[in-house]
């Protein structure tokens, strides 16, 4: 089968690899639909963190299921599925909480193999959201936005959920990428009445705008604190979305959110900040991986099928996986918000 692999910095290349089998019996073989490629994957194509030299790649997919282990019981063969990136098992403390990107169960080594023509996928029987009918029951633009429940949309929306966002309340997002975009979204599916988005980019604030923001600002730094504190009456937000992980991000986070607010996080944090401006003012800080699986059948596929959110508007080029190579440098390049992968029809 053919499948992308991470050659050396910069360089990616479609080869031709063993067809993935069945190894364990909770175990399911999908057959991917759709991939793309996730701003995290340029960490290592641009040597920002290490990845082994001819490795498969990739993390976000829909597929069908081509075969199921014996004690795979919640989807069977020829269902469309979400493929989430975490493996949430659903029987231990973590996912049981609700934080399946947490789940004890987890396999080492992380993941790789979604922009391939077939994936394993181990914790298949509760990690798997299968979706009604199949792929040619919607139209482009609808598997478009299930693709990014994957991991996308329920990393913004987990910013949104884990800063506890509620009906009325004013919510500033830092970050105009894709995972920025999504916690737009986010922050008005659970009742935000103000979104403020830190956008920088003429393309981003246009689209962020049509995702549900109502105000932007353009500026940076010192300068956008002082925009948002403007914009709050001195107060501050009510919670913040921290979708980047840059340590002066998050202090900016802290800068923008009124006394006793929660700051989301969901951008990987290079160092935690080293000021204590958080305790002086009450300010929670709380995040991390995705509840993928949990949000998606809590909120997420509902608000997708019923055409509440088209959070599919993120992929603004499309690419065959021969092509991985011009779908990873059109996001190098900032051409593209996000890449997307067309793998089968």
């Amino acid at each position: 089968m053919k499948a992308a692999i991470f050659v050396e910095l910069g360089k990616m290349e479609v080869t031709e690899v063993e067809k993935p089998t069945l190894q364990k019996s909770t175990d399911a073989i999908i057959k991917i639909v759709r991939a793309c490629v996730c701003g995290s994957d340029l960490w290592w194509y641009r040597g920002i963190s290490k990845r082994q030299a001819n490795s498969l790649v990739g993390h976000e997919a829909i597929g069908l299921v081509a075969e199921v282990g014996v004690d795979v019981k919640n989807v069977k063969v020829g269902d469309f599925v979400i493929v989430p990136f975490t493996h949430g098992c659903g029987y231990c403390a973590a996912c049981q909480a609700g934080f399946d990107g947490n789940c004890l169960n987890q396999e080492a080594g992380g993941n790789g193999g979604y922009q391939g023509q077939y994936l394993r996928y181990y914790n298949a029987d509760w990690g798997l959201v299968k979706i009604p009918g199949q792929p040619a029951d919607y139209t482009d633009d609808q598997l478009n936005s299930l693709l990014t429940l994957s991991d996308v949309m329920a990393t913004g929306y987990h910013a949104a959920f884990t800063a506890e966002v509620k009906a009325g309340d004013t919510v500033v997002v830092i970050g105009d990428g894709a995972v920025g975009l999504c916690g737009v979204i986010g922050a008005k599916l659970r009742g935000a009445k103000r979104i403020i988005s830190l956008s920088h980019h003429e393309d981003r604030a246009k689209l962020v705008r049509e995702f549900g923001a109502t105000d932007i600002v353009s500026e940076r730094g010192d300068m956008a604190v002082q925009k948002v504190l403007e914009l709050t009456d001195s107060a501050g937000a009510d919670a913040v979305l921290e979708c980047v992980g840059a340590t002066s991000a998050i202090e900016q986070a802290g800068q923008v959110a009124r006394p006793g607010a929660v700051i989301g996080r969901v951008g990987v944090p290079q160092t935690e900040p080293s000021s204590n401006q958080l305790f002086w003012k009450n300010i929670g800080l709380r995040g991390g991986l995705a509840s993928v699986t949990t949000h998606d059948r809590a909120v997420l596929l509902a608000a997708v099928l019923e055409g509440k959110i088209e959070p599919g508007k993120v992929f603004t080029k499309r690419f065959t996986l021969d092509d991985v190579q011009a779908a990873y440098e059109a996001m190098d390049k900032r051409e593209a918000i996000k890449s997307l992968l067309i793998i089968s029809q």
